[in-house]
């Protein structure tokens, strides 16, 4: 996966996973809320269905209440006077009034006159519930309601029914109506519904928002990546460009070095032991010290190839590590400036890239350098560390200090070699100072 797939990555990411968890969030909320309602309404439905019952049975009882307190009629011609008034009194499509004794015998029965003198104290409805025998508890307890299920006349099917039944103590019958509850349900299944669809909606219109949001932010992100994209290559063009002159500023000072001093040694030791062997010809005593001239001055062009080879790379390094690369440095700088040096190497035991140890190696080689030229400090403080899976080099003096922005301006070629040599290992090179305070210089190398 490239770094710019990767960056836009991260930039979605968090967008869908915020928008996911509000969007779930929401949708449960308005669900529990939709019950809740539904809940309500139902409970209102019902509440209306008790309340038009009460007030049905209070009607039936007032058309009944004159007959029942008549005293000029027997009881044998009242009765008959109140089943022939109930049996009359009908509402909407399947409302009616039934009477059951004490026993649960029907006595009154629009709906189903089949029913009418047989005794239904037996009867289970749909639920396996004895309907009849509910009816009198509930009738014979000061009245009250009562859910059951009962043929509906208009349908023929059996169909959930709310009861309303009062006791008639005079004979020891039970008046009672009912409503069917089934449109009730039929309505909250619609209401639930249509709840379920607004909900499904939002949801869906949540999604479009939210696919659109990426879209732009893929569109910007695009662009924003091929912008930085442009101005990466140019700044790797450049860091090329000065990697190249690093490398032909370096060639050019090994070029010198060899020509201006391994080369005049050794030239120097070819005409001593040229002149040594003519005078041993010659038979010449002064042959032997021109032969020890020449073999000093071999020795010095020796001396000086190891030199120009521990600047190009120090043996030390590729022998026993950075760890005992940078000691000897120290030691060296330390016996050869007098400035006092306290390092703390907290390094691994296993070998850092190759690439790693000799960046660091000729960045604090460097800056040693600068310190002993331009701080006159008298004391450097080396700590390195390793850790989450990148090393950290920091060197502090008690120097001059310098101003910053000054010294950027006018950068010479080891302060930018110090930063191209990190910047290529993408790596931070951040130097802070102080008139009077010192300077410090933090490097920082991921190791992978």
């Amino acid at each position: 996966m490239s770094l710019k797939l990767k960056i836009l990555t991260l930039a979605l990411l968090p967008l869908l996973l915020v928008t996911a968890i509000i969007t779930l969030i929401n949708v449960n909320q308005a669900q529990a809320l939709s019950e809740l309602e539904i809940r309500t309404f139902e409970q209102n439905l019902f509440t209306s269905k008790r309340n038009e019952l009460k007030n049905y049975v209070e009607l039936g009882m007032t058309a009944i209440s004159q007959v029942m307190n008549d005293q000029s009629l027997d009881e044998a011609a009242a009765q008959d006077d109140v089943k022939r008034i109930l049996q009359s009194l009908t509402f909407g499509e399947d409302g009616y009034f039934f009477v059951y004794d004490a026993q649960g015998v029907n006595l009154v029965h629009p709906a189903q006159p089949e029913l009418v003198g047989l005794n239904l104290i037996q009867l289970k409805d749909g639920g396996g519930e004895l309907v009849i025998a509910a009816l009198l508890n509930v009738a014979k307890g000061g009245g009250g309601y009562h859910r059951y299920i009962w043929r509906k006349p208009s349908l023929g099917d059996e169909e959930d029914k709310l009861g309303y039944v009062v006791e008639l103590p005079k004979w020891g019958w039970i008046l009672g109506t009912g409503l069917y509850v089934d449109d009730i349900a039929k309505e909250l299944s619609r209401v639930r519904e249509q709840v379920h669809n607004n909900i499904r909606n939002s949801f869906f219109t949540v999604v479009v928002l939210t696919a659109a949001s990426a879209v732009i932010i893929i569109a910007i992100g695009i662009a924003i990546n091929l912008h930085e994209g442009r101005l990466a290559d140019a700044r790797l063009r450049q860091l090329a460009h000065k990697s190249v002159q690093f490398q032909v500023s370096q060639r050019r000072r090994f070029a010198r070095e060899l020509h201006d001093g391994i080369n005049q040694l050794i030239v120097s030791v070819k005409f001593r032991i040229e002149l040594a062997a003519n005078k041993i010809k010659k038979a010449d005593a002064t042959a032997s010290e021109d032969l020890s001239k020449g073999m000093e001055v071999l020795n010095q062009a020796i001396q000086e190839v190891r030199r120009i080879s521990h600047d190009l790379r120090p043996s030390l390094l590729d022998d026993m590590g950075l760890r005992s690369a940078l000691n000897s440095l120290l030691d060296e700088y330390e016996a050869r400036t007098g400035i006092t040096v306290e390092a703390e190497l907290n390094l691994p035991a296993e070998r850092l890239p190759d690439d790693i140890e000799i960046t660091l190696y000729r960045v604090i080689q460097e800056a040693l350098c600068n310190v002993e030229k331009h701080s006159g400090a008298d004391e450097v403080r080396l700590k390195t560390k390793v850790q989450g899976g990148q090393i950290w080099a920091t060197l502090a003096d008690n120097g001059d200090g310098f101003v910053i922005d000054a010294v950027n301006q006018q950068a010479g070629i080891g302060l930018r070699n110090m930063h191209d040599r990190i910047e290529l290992l993408s790596g931070e090179f951040i130097i802070t100072s102080e008139i009077g305070r010192g300077t410090q210089l933090r490097v920082r190398l991921p190791l992978t």
